[in-house]
Order: C-alpha cells, then sequence, then structure tokens
C-alpha cells in the first residue's frame, strides 16, 4: 500500500472543518484505489484525531512520520499547521493542509501546499466587494482568537484602511463560544454598514441565531466558515438572508 495518514480535527471546535476535508478526502481516495490505486498500489489512510488541539495535532504528526509517510493530509486549523510543519519540513514529508492563515506562507516551507485560498488572496477579494458590491463606508469585524482568526482579522482590517472603510467595531471572541448576546449589542451600538464574520462554522450558527434574535439588519459578510452547509444547518431560520 501506500501510507497517507490524515490528521484532522474529528472532535472539538474544529469537527465540522474536519469532517469536511475527511468526507472529500475520503471519496478521492475511494475512487483512486477503485482505478487500481497509484501505480497498481492501493492508499492506506488511517485517520488520527487532532482534538482540535495543536499539542495533539504535533504528537499525532510525529507519530506518522516514524512510518515514514508518502505524504500527510490536513491538519485543518492554523495553530495546528503552523506547529505541525516544522516537523515534516525536517523530515521533507509534504503536507497537504487545510489552514487558512497567512503565516503559513509567510514561512516560506516548501513542504506544506494548501487546499484553499491564504488570507492574503482572499481578504482583498472580501474588501473590494465591502467596496464595491455593499458600498460599505463603514465595518465590523468579529473574529476568533486563535491563530486562523486573529490572522484573517489583521489582513482585513489592513485591507479595510487601504480603501477607507473605517473599523467602527473590532470584536475578538473565543473558540467554542457559545453566547453571543454581548458581541451582537456591541455591533448593533456601533452601527456599521457591514458585519465580516471570521469565526469558526459552530460559532457562526450560533452568532446567527442571536443575530436574528436581536434583529440584527446589517448586511453579514464571509467566507467558508460562514457560507458553509453545515452552518446553514444548524443555523436553520437564522440564516435565511
Amino acid at each position: 500500500t501506500v501510507y497517507i495518514p490524515a490528521i484532522l480535527e474529528l472532535s472539538g471546535a474544529g469537527a465540522v472543518s474536519g469532517t469536511n476535508f475527511r468526507d472529500g478526502m475520503l471519496l478521492a481516495i475511494d475512487e483512486i484505489n477503485a482505478k487500481g490505486g497509484i501505480l497498481g498500489r492501493k492508499i492506506e489512510t488511517p485517520l488520527l484525531d487532532t482534538q482540535s488541539d495543536a499539542g495533539i495535532s504535533r504528537a499525532q504528526v510525529q507519530k506518522v512520520l516514524d512510518n515514514k509517510p508518502f505524504v500527510i493530509l490536513g491538519p485543518v486549523f492554523s495553530g495546528s499547521v503552523l506547529v505541525d510543519m516544522l516537523l515534516t519540513q525536517q523530515a521533507e514529508i509534504p503536507e497537504v493542509v487545510g489552514g487558512e492563515a497567512a503565516a503559513i506562507t509567510q514561512k516560506g516551507n516548501p513542504y506544506v501546499f494548501r487546499t484553499s485560498f491564504g488570507q492574503q488572496f482572499s481578504m482583498p477579494k472580501i474588501a473590494n466587494y465591502m467596496r464595491d458590491g455593499v458600498k460599505a463606508k463603514t465595518v465590523g469585524v468579529l473574529w476568533v482568537n486563535n491563530d486562523f482568526g486573529k490572522g484573517g482579522r489583521d489582513t482585513f482590517v489592513k485591507e479595510m484602511a487601504a480603501r477607507d472603510i473605517k473599523v467602527v467595531a473590532d470584536i475578538s471572541t473565543e473558540s467554542g463560544q457559545a453566547d453571543f448576546s454581548a458581541d451582537v449589542v456591541k455591533l448593533k451600538a456601533a452601527n456599521p454598514d457591514a458585519v465580516f464574520v471570521y469565526v469558526n462554522e459552530e460559532e457562526s450558527a450560533r452568532f446567527l441565531r442571536e443575530a436574528k434574535k436581536q434583529g440584527l439588519k446589517t448586511p453579514l459578510i464571509g467566507e467558508t466558515t460562514l457560507l458553509g452547509q453545515k452552518v446553514i444547518d444548524l443555523a436553520g431560520d437564522a440564516a435565511n438572508g
């Protein structure tokens, strides 16, 4: 077989992202194996759970490196990627990751490959939409306080300044946060033209439910962590509009 282990967020705050990555990956592997694998050898892909914890993710990478993998798939959380990539680079093993933090690319590691836009590419596109599509003059930003969220927030704020759009609410939240009532109150008080929502999927759904409950009418802008099917499923009617 060809040993290609997957180290993913199968539980914890990143489980929605990790299981999405897992499901797409397994579909592709099944298709490849059904056609005879790679040069006649089937792909063997054990799944290891990071529990959405960077320390556990690093330990799982160290564990699979002992078995000399062809490539490692995952993780998705940027904080875990930034820790793991040091090990895979040292071992000269390619790593295919889902992390979006701009810092991943800025490390210049030739063994890391993304499955998504980095923030240095996605944020200018979102900023242009804010300016040209929404015609926003002021914005609020709601972000999660981890490597993913902080990297996105910093890049987003920089892009807003370059377009003369004023950030009137800059709200940090925690991974796994359950209650967004105070955050919605702050956003309503700031009264921005639009809100950029950059938190994890489950938190996005909780925020949407609270925003509907409090009657927040401001346009809510986001990317995959706001617009994913799981968010829509969890948010229900609060995702409408």
